[in-house]
């Protein structure tokens, strides 16, 4: 089921007559059978986009379709849609069964038929030899699993999922979402994803919608949008450690960083924000490059080395230094007050204008 969004807008409205754009002219196709990672900041406007689609909120203007049948309109019960909560909302004085069951009851299915249906779904989460279990008997992850069977016994067109990962442990997370990507891909069905979290987000989506402020900023495959994103805020947003930000201008065809040469381009004399994730950077073992800075810290976990290197005449205070890190391998052995010369690995350096535009080179 392809789900397809036109001009869609939210406006709030307030008590003192303000508005809020929650939703701001969103166009977007999301393709059939993807699961669909929809990623930002609190208060970006993705759970309010999902409860559009759902019905469960009218939008102010544009148009919903369900492949080419509109439901703008239509209500939610008639859209077809599994709907999945941030709380699991299971009826606590249910079992699993009973839990599973009860939309399928509501629709007043057969009673062999809708047995059926709830063994079938209920093995399909790995909760069949639970099922005349209370939620108070469960896991969270359990419980989670228990809402998305819920969701999909009653076979929807479309299963939208809003922070279900959110009251987990980390651990617990982490299994979760490997069987919410497990489901998807045995049941095929089209679901949007929404987190906050960007690593839960890029690790089982096919495709991401990076929204802000109500606006798509970018959407595509975790890995290009990680790879090459469209604006500073994409970039600032994914990545863990978060991309280094500098000062950089082009002078007479080359890049300077924090008022060292860099490379040569084609690009006109300018200022501009350079941006390096720490994996980008490469240790020059000869010594020769110019971006050669003193590390302050450094932390080693594994094979890995995380480098934190305060910039040079930038301090504000003792609290708010400017620095940056670098990711790099371990056997360099490097330590705190070694001096260190970088490269930056070819591609690796994202530039933008003074609006956060990517600048393509």
């Amino acid at each position: 089921m392809e789900i397809g969004m036109k001009d869609l807008t939210k406006i709030f409205v307030s008590k003192d007559k303000s508005e809020v754009r929650a939703v701001d002219n969103v166009n977007v196709t999301i393709p059939s059978g993807k699961l669909i990672g929809l990623l930002g900041p609190s208060g970006c406007g993705k759970s309010t986009t999902l409860y559009l689609i759902s019905g469960l909120l009218k939008q102010t203007k544009g148009k919903i379709f369900f492949d080419e049948e509109e439901v703008s309109s239509m209500p939610p019960e008639k859209r077809g849609i599994g709907l999945v909560f941030q709380n699991y909302a299971l009826y606590p004085h249910m079992t699993v069964r009973e839990n599973i069951m009860f939309p399928l009851k509501n629709l007043k299915f057969d009673p062999d038929k809708a047995t059926k249906m709830m063994h079938d779904m209920a093995t399909l989460v790995g909760l069949e030899t639970m099922l005349d279990r209370k939620p108070k008997e469960l896991s969270g992850g359990q419980q989670q699993r228990v809402a998305i069977a819920r969701a999909l016994v009653k076979n929807p067109r479309v299963l939208l999922l809003d922070e279900p990962l959110s009251n987990l442990d980390a651990r617990l997370r982490l299994k979760t979402r490997e069987e919410i990507k497990r489901i998807q891909r045995e049941t095929k069905i089209t679901t949007i994803f929404v987190t906050h979290d960007q690593e839960e987000a890029m690790s089982i989506s096919d495709e991401i919608l990076v929204m802000r402020q109500g606006i798509i900023q970018q959407k595509g495959e975790p890995q290009e949008v990680y790879d090459n994103p469209n604006n500073l805020f994409v970039a600032k947003f994914l990545g863990n450690p978060q991309i280094n930000v500098f000062d950089g201008k082009v002078k007479k065809g080359k890049i300077y960083v924090e008022g060292m040469e860099v490379e040569k381009t084609d690009l006109p004399d300018q200022n501009l924000t350079v941006g390096i994730r720490p994996e980008g950077f490469i240790v020059d073992k000869s010594n020769k490059s110019p971006l050669n800075f003193e590390v302050d810290l450094v932390e080693t976990i594994g094979r890995d080395t995380t480098l934190i290197i305060d910039i040079p005449g930038q301090e504000e205070s003792l609290l708010d230094k400017k620095s940056f890190k670098a990711i790099v391998d371990s056997q360099h052995g490097i330590k705190a007050g070694h001096k260190v010369h970088f490269k930056v690995r070819e591609g690796k350096m994202h530039l933008f204008d003074k609006d956060g535009s990517v600048i393509e080179q």
